[in-house]
């Protein structure tokens, strides 16, 4: 079977707009993979010059799928929970703009960007919450199965636990802006609370890159 080529026309756009999320190169070997591969989260080999997803195969072996970036793109994203007085536990969600479903409000992590503050930035940009005081848990980097991503471009995040505490009497306003279309507080006693809450209210689905995240994280 000849390996599977493609790289989405929405990533041709951008790189002739100069969007800075895209890499202008169509050519991975010209790219200096010596920085790249030393600051990322998790290490990955290079063949005749060209990155490979330690996680691959995908399904699509050269290029980038929807992802603007070559190799591996650092991401955050916040896990923001919150217990009511009828000890009924809640999670953020924000509805992604690109019709991949809801998720944990995330984002790039800017060049020279702690994680931790790419959290906090891309969950005030999206939902308006700006969270002050509050205990929070930096986890360790993990490899993100993105439906967007290709052999030769994906995603790792690093998650952000903060808990807005227990027996709240209210939960604070939120509303979506930036890369998403609303912002919700979801119950979330465990996924299956999350993924029928989405269907039955929003008729909506879990973002498939963060279930296992979200699962994992109302579980541990």
């Amino acid at each position: 079977m000849t390996p599977r080529t493609y790289t989405h026309p929405s990533v041709l756009d951008g790189i002739a707009a100069g969007a800075s999320w895209a890499d202008p190169t169509m050519d991975p070997t010209a790219i200096d993979w010596t920085p790249r591969r030393a600051a990322a989260a998790i290490p990955f080999p290079l063949v005749d010059g060209r990155p490979v997803n330690p996680y691959a195969p995908t399904g699509i072996r050269y290029g980038r799928n929807e992802l603007g970036h070559w190799g591996e793109q650092q991401c955050a994203d916040a896990i923001v929970t919150a217990t009511d007085t009828y000890g009924c536990r809640w999670l953020l969600m924000v509805e992604r703009s690109d019709g991949h479903g809801w998720a944990l409000p995330g984002g790039y992590v800017d060049p020279g960007e702690d994680p931790t503050t790419a959290a906090y930035r891309e969950l005030a940009e999206e939902t308006g919450l700006i969270v002050r005081n509050h205990a929070d848990t930096t986890l360790p980097a993990r490899y993100v199965p993105d439906p967007r991503a290709s052999d030769e471009a994906w995603m790792v995040t690093t998650p952000v636990r903060i808990h807005l505490g227990d027996g709240c009497r209210g939960l604070p306003e939120v509303t979506g802006h930036d890369d998403a279309r609303r912002a919700a507080w979801i119950p979330a006693d465990d996924l299956y609370a999350v993924v029928r809450h989405l269907a039955d209210t929003y008729s909506g689905v879990v973002f498939p890159a963060h279930r296992d995240l979200i699962a994992h994280a109302l579980t541990h």
